[in-house]
């Protein structure tokens, strides 16, 4: 028994899907349990090689590379998933569109992307838990923790690779519903505010405007439905600045329901008294070109239940 457990020498040969990646990348997936720290100082000792040279965390390695690791004790403990196993079982009802490339998941508002600052765990992490099998699950893009709708995971990183590069090229299309303050004019179809992360005293980290130091920043509205003292509106994100949609709103006077960060406290409540319960941010739609097909592929995700009432509820507007 004691020599079945003693850590013995490991070799992980390379195929075509995974090349490209940085080896430090690859080893941090592969080696689960293995911290980052240890995977660095054994590459720097050369007990890690490829192709039976030592390497650095910079390389990226190519199909047919042999990978060879030293003896190393592995942890694969996933306790910090496994408390909130209700939460994970409910993301495979959340899922909406799946082949043998990728999957696009319903993200569950309050729910982060990955773990990490604070979040033990997130969308990818319980996919993961989920999927045991599967030898890749990476996420394509992001969205906010409170923002919920359609985030699109790789299970091939030819697919990975593919769809970073059609979102370098703007040709990815992600579609917004926003329940914002207000009466938004038909005629603001385009807010193109510079935009800047800046860190506040507190340690909280928000997005300002500004339009000499900011990041370049478009965000194409459209007009869905007039209620009284507010608008539901679709918004395109033509750039993909940190918080984009939710600070364009807020310069605007219109900020939306419910927000956190960039809200007003007034509307959040008259908001809360028609049952909301969260950011009304939702990311309704995405297209793109499919990796493997090559045709255009347009997924919709529905508002849950809550945004649903909360619409339901709300007066809609005579004028329109």
């Amino acid at each position: 028994m004691k020599e079945e457990s003693k850590p013995k020498v490991r070799f992980f040969t390379i195929d075509a899907d995974e090349s490209g990646q940085r080896i430090d990348n690859y080893l941090l997936k592969t080696l689960k349990g293995v911290p980052k720290s240890m995977i660095y100082r054994l590459l720097r000792k050369g007990e890690i090689r490829v192709n039976k040279k030592r390497t650095k965390p910079e390389y990226k390695i190519q199909a047919e590379d042999i990978v060879r690791v030293a003896p190393i004790r592995i942890s694969e403990k996933s306790a910090p998933v496994s408390t909130q196993l209700n939460v994970v079982a409910n993301l495979e009802s959340q899922i909406i569109y799946e082949d043998e490339v990728l999957l696009v998941i319903n993200k569950p508002s309050g729910m982060a992307v990955h773990g990490g600052s604070g979040v033990n765990f997130g969308v990818i992490e319980a996919l993961r838990a989920l999927r045991p099998q599967s030898k890749m699950l990476e996420l394509v893009h992001r969205l906010d923790r409170d923002t919920s709708g359609c985030l699109v995971v790789a299970k091939k990183r030819s697919a990975l690779r593919n769809l970073h590069e059609q979102l370098r090229k703007k040709n990815v299309q992600k579609f917004y519903q926003a329940l914002v303050k207000g009466r938004w004019s038909p005629k603001l179809t385009k807010v193109t505010e510079g935009l800047r992360k800046n860190d506040l005293k507190s340690g909280e980290r928000v997005v300002i405007v500004d339009n000499i130091n900011g990041k370049e920043s478009e965000t194409r509205y459209k007009v869905i439905q007039h209620y009284d003292g507010a608008t539901l509106v679709r918004a395109f994100p033509v750039t993909g600045r940190t918080h984009q949609i939710r600070v364009h709103c807020q310069t605007k006077g219109h900020p939306i329901a419910c927000d956190p960060k960039y809200g007003v406290e007034p509307f959040d409540e008259v908001m809360k008294e028609a049952g909301l319960k969260r950011l009304f941010l939702h990311a309704a739609s995405i297209e793109f070109t499919h990796p493997r097909t090559e045709k255009r592929l347009k997924i919709e995700a529905p508002l849950d239940a809550n945004l649903e009432k909360v619409l339901k509820r709300l007066k809609v507007s005579k004028n329109g």
